[in-house]
């Protein structure tokens, strides 16, 4: 269970957002500018100020203070024990494919490491690629691996933000499926942010709608993005 109530400003931009999510899996839907980025940063703990103004809130994770800004509390994110994995993948670029997935992972021995960075790699599809560099992935690649280093540690709050965008449709399908079997068997609470209405309605999973940096519903898919599938079948009717 994620609960949070969140308020930042970013120049003319203004989110405040109050929300929980009871779900594992929950889409974060809306179009561009919406704030979906801005919310999965601030979960993260990585937009402590915006514009120099204070972030104010609170987030609980499972009952885990996130952070509480009147008791002065905002945890690192490195403390919150949550993964970002954004559109621009952030791979080191002096490390390979195999030292990226494993550099969160000095906790476990090296057969253990080397362990858990093959299953992510196999989990994301992308055994192949296991000695490249990152200059040399294209950027599907790169987000396969981007995701594979992300679930190397098994994070308890995974924040998708538009993940797969340089995978074509069938392989993003795919790798999605694969995802959500893995997130629901550890029981990693879920949030992917996306502006591709197909893929909160293949989820199935619980959206919450943002417009302008507020809350617009939140519900299972089915209700709140009905609006958005109508438009898309009168759009496909009206070319075919």
């Amino acid at each position: 269970m994620l609960e949070f109530a969140l308020d930042a400003r970013r120049g003319s931009f203004h989110l405040n957002v109050e929300c929980g999510f009871a779900s594992g899996w929950t889409v974060v839907f809306g179009p561009s500018g919406a704030g979906k980025s801005t919310l999965l940063r601030l979960l993260a703990g990585l937009d402590r100020m915006t514009n120099g103004e204070a972030v104010r809130g609170r987030a609980v994770l499972n009952g885990h203070v996130l952070a509480d800004t009147v008791r002065g509390l905002w945890l690192k994110p490195g403390q919150r024990q949550t993964a970002l994995v954004a559109q621009q993948t952030a791979l080191f670029p002096h490390l390979n494919v195999a030292a990226n997935v494993a550099y969160s992972l000095s906790r476990l021995d090296r057969a253990s490491r080397g362990a858990r960075v093959e299953e992510m790699l196999d989990l994301v599809d992308a055994k192949d690629l296991v000695n490249r560099r990152p200059q040399d992935l294209s950027g599907g690649q790169a987000q396969r691996v981007a995701l594979a280093r992300a679930l190397a540690p098994e994070p308890r709050l995974l924040l998708l933000d538009e993940p797969f965008s340089a995978l074509d449709g069938a392989a993003s399908d795919a790798l999605l499926a694969r995802l959500q079997q893995w997130v629901d068997a550890h029981r990693v609470q879920t949030i992917l942010a996306t502006h591709d209405v197909a893929d909160a309605l293949a989820i199935g999973a619980e959206v919450l709608l943002l417009r302008e940096g507020r809350k617009a519903a939140l519900g299972p898919a089915a209700e709140v993005l009905a609006a958005e599938r109508e438009r898309i079948v009168r759009r496909l009717g009206s070319i075919y």
